[in-house]
C-alpha cells in the first residue's frame, strides 16, 4: 500500500491536469449534454468537483490552524453558491479550483503533511487519507465526464494503481448485500492483484495473495482489468462499458457482481 502523501498528491495532480486537458476545450453544447452520472451534465458533474475541491481548501485550512472543522451548514452554503452558476461558470469555476487545490497540496511541507489529523465522516484521516478521498472523487466523476465523449474511456492507470490499495473500504460501504451468498475471487490485471469478495449478511472485499484459495464452501474465480474492478465497485461496469472479463471458476457471473455494486 502506497505511504507516501507526495505520490498521492502527484497522482492527484495528473487526475486534475486530465480532466483540465478534456474539459477545458469542450463547447457550451457539451457542457450541458448529459454525463454517466445519472442525472447530472457535464457541467454539474465539474460543479461537483469544484464544489468539494473549494470545500477541501477550507477543511485543510481549518486543520492547519487547529480550527473547528467545517460544519454540513457550511457544506450546504458551498453547493448553493455553485448550483446557482450557469454551466459555463460552473465548468471555468471548478477548473479552475481543481487546479488551485491541487496546488494547495502541493505546496505543503513535509511537516505540514505529517502533522494533518482530519475529522471525516466519524474518522480521523492523515494526509494520505485526504489525498485518496479526493482522489477516488476527481478519478471516477472524470470518467463520467470522459465516457460521455468516447465509449471506450477508461479511469488512469496512475489513480487505478492507488485506489486499488483501499479499494475495500469503499466496497464495504458500498456493496448490498441479499439474495444467496456467495464468494469469488476477482484476479485483475493491470495491476495484477487477486481479491475475495466475501457476500453474506455483509459485504467484504478483501486482497489475498495470488493463487490463494480460502478454505470452506464454494469460491467462484473471475479475472478482469484493475480499472474494471474500480468501475465495478463505484457501481459503473454496465453491460456497455466492461471491457473483457474471464469466468474462470464457478457460476457468479457479472450480473450477479453488478447486484452487490449498484453504485452510489
Amino acid at each position: 500500500m502506497e505511504s507516501s502523501a507526495r505520490t498521492w498528491i502527484g497522482a492527484l495532480r495528473g487526475s486534475q491536469q486530465r480532466l483540465a486537458s478534456l474539459a477545458g476545450p469542450l463547447t457550451p453544447e457539451q457542457l450541458r449534454q448529459p454525463s454517466y452520472c445519472s442525472g447530472w451534465s457535464i457541467a454539474q458533474v465539474l460543479s461537483h468537483l469544484g464544489s468539494q475541491a473549494e470545500i477541501g481548501q477550507a477543511s485543510l485550512a481549518a486543520v492547519l490552524a487547529g480550527a473547528e472543522p467545517l460544519s454540513m451548514d457550511d457544506f450546504k452554503k458551498i453547493w448553493a453558491v455553485w448550483d446557482a452558476r450557469d454551466p459555463d461558470d460552473q465548468a471555468a469555476r471548478s477548473l479552475a479550483q481543481d487546479a488551485e487545490l491541487a496546488g494547495r497540496y502541493e505546496r505543503l511541507s513535509d511537516g505540514e503533511l505529517a502533522g494533518i489529523r482530519a475529522p471525516l465522516f466519524g474518522m480521523e484521516f492523515d494526509a494520505v487519507g485526504l489525498m485518496w478521498l479526493r482522489l477516488g472523487e476527481h478519478a471516477v466523476h472524470s470518467w463520467d465526464i470522459a465516457v460521455s465523449l468516447d465509449p471506450a474511456a477508461t479511469v488512469a492507470g496512475e489513480s487505478v494503481r492507488l485506489l486499488l490499495d483501499r479499494i475495500s473500504w469503499v466496497a464495504g460501504r458500498a456493496g448490498k448485500a441479499g439474495g444467496d451468498p456467495y464468494r469469488v475471487i476477482i484476479e485483475t490485471t493491470g495491476p495484477h492483484r487477486s481479491f475475495l469478495l466475501d457476500v453474506g449478511e455483509s459485504v467484504s472485499l478483501s486482497e489475498i495473495a495470488a493463487g490463494d484459495e480460502p478454505a470452506g464452501g464454494e469460491v467462484g474465480r473471475i479475472r478482469m482489468p484493475g480499472e474494471a474492478l474500480l468501475r465495478l465497485v463505484y457501481g459503473r461496469l454496465d453491460a456497455d462499458h466492461t471491457p473483457p472479463v474471464e469466468i474462470l471458476a464457478g457460476d457468479i457471473g457479472l450480473d450477479r457482481l453488478r447486484q452487490t455494486f449498484p453504485g452510489f
